[in-house]
């Protein structure tokens, strides 16, 4: 009994721990590889390295993004997010 209540204020951080940091963080994840799995031709995107542009094709772990005149091929990975 004495063991448990020493450890007790260990499990209660690792709880407060979890829900605080590591629930959040797979929340947002989960998230992000459903937007990469949804992206479509014509999608207005921003990739992890600033790059602004437009979905031209899309293959089944690369993206070709057009920005002004210039196509360029990323992992579907790099895409950080999907502007309206």
């Amino acid at each position: 009994m004495e063991m448990l209540i020493s450890l007790s204020p260990i499990i209660l951080m690792f709880v407060i721990f979890y829900f605080l940091l590591i629930r959040p963080q797979q929340k947002r994840q989960k998230q992000v590889r459903q937007m990469q799995n949804d992206l479509q031709k014509g999608d207005t995107i921003v990739t992890i390295g600033g790059l602004h542009g437009i979905v031209h094709a899309i293959d089944e772990d690369t993206v070709i993004i057009q920005s002004e005149n210039t196509k360029l091929t990323y992992d579907r990975s790099a895409i950080r997010e999907v502007k309206q």
